[in-house]
């Protein structure tokens, strides 16, 4: 019998003055990581109104040490960063962005979207990524059909189910892909016994090995199984699959950066707050604000934790 642990996600506002909420289950207080993948948002669906009201609007925000994952169902949201990309996120298409040593961006929900509905990924990156230069990757996989006819999958990220690898490089080794299941249907995907897998459910009804995933919530199975075995209920299930090689390094994630230790993050803090030219700057962004300001630090060292405990997140994060 394989173990699965459910994370319930928690409602956060997404930053920015006209912050969105987001459902959020990585990280959690039993829980930093997920293989790297360390931050797991999931939104919508939302109705986006007159002037994007509604919709989402971040503006200039930095990262260190960290690669953003953004995979939508519905809507498009304009990306621009301070590397000189400026791309929309689509359904159906991933978008990586590595910030290295430092990066900026925002995310702007476009005037042609309607709905907003999907999810935003953080990946940490290993020590020696983290001083590494700012990344920008896109691609947009084909949709391959699950065993049996249960249903279809989207691999953004890594490989799966006998799906040609997905050619986003990363930092260690991942797997992320969209998995829309039939009505009742019970499919068993053949997985990297080495990895650890979170299965995030969107919409309709998820057995993970014999366990109820409820909605927005992640089921966990931890490493060692060859096989994970889902059961969609009667309207069927859509879900993100997320896996990874245990990340065993401790790490500090607090705000938009992930660091070493306390100093790293004070340091990156500091940067943004003086406008340094480590995150640079993002071209033509129009908001109600320029860029977002850092909170203040917590009157205390900020610990690292490993992936069995929660990295310290105290102050809203910005995608």
């Amino acid at each position: 019998m394989t173990d699965v642990s459910v994370l319930a996600a928690r409602e956060v506002p997404l930053g920015g003055p006209r912050a969105m909420e987001v459902r959020r289950t990585l990280p959690h207080r039993e829980r930093t990581t997920v293989g790297a993948w360390c931050f797991a948002d999931h939104y919508g669906p939302q109705r986006v109104g007159e002037g994007n009201a509604g919709g989402m609007d971040v503006p200039p925000h930095p990262h260190t040490g960290l690669a953003t994952v953004s995979w939508l169902f519905e809507g498009e949201i304009e990306h621009r960063d301070s590397a000189g990309v400026v791309a929309p996120v689509r359904p159906g298409e991933v978008n990586l962005m590595s910030a290295g040593h430092g990066i900026a961006h925002s995310e702007v929900s476009t005037p042609a979207t309607p709905v907003l509905h999907g999810v935003q990924l953080w990946v940490v990156l290993p020590r020696a990524g983290r001083s590494g230069s700012r990344d920008f990757q896109h691609h947009a996989p084909v949709v391959a059909d699950l065993p049996g006819g249960a249903g279809t999958a989207r691999v953004f990220v890594g490989a799966l189910a006998g799906v040609d690898a997905s050619p986003v490089r990363t930092a260690t080794p991942l797997l992320g892909a969209q998995l829309d299941l039939e009505p009742g249907a019970t499919v068993t995907l053949r997985v990297d016994p080495t990895f650890e897998h979170g299965v995030l459910l969107d919409r309709g009804e998820l057995q993970l090995e014999g366990a109820p995933v409820p909605y927005a919530a992640l089921g966990i199975v931890d490493a060692g199984p060859t096989t994970l075995r889902l059961v969609a209920g009667a309207d069927g299930a859509r879900a993100v699959l997320l896996g990874g090689e245990p990340f065993e390094e401790e790490f500090v994630m607090w705000w938009n950066f992930i660091g070493s230790d306390h100093d790293d993050v004070s340091a990156a803090r500091d940067e943004w707050e003086a406008a340094g030219e480590r995150f640079g700057q993002v071209p033509d962004y129009v908001g109600e604000v320029p860029r977002l300001p850092a909170p203040p630090l917590p009157p205390v060292r900020l610990r690292p934790r490993g992936r069995r405990g929660r990295s310290v997140t105290e102050a809203p994060a910005a995608s």
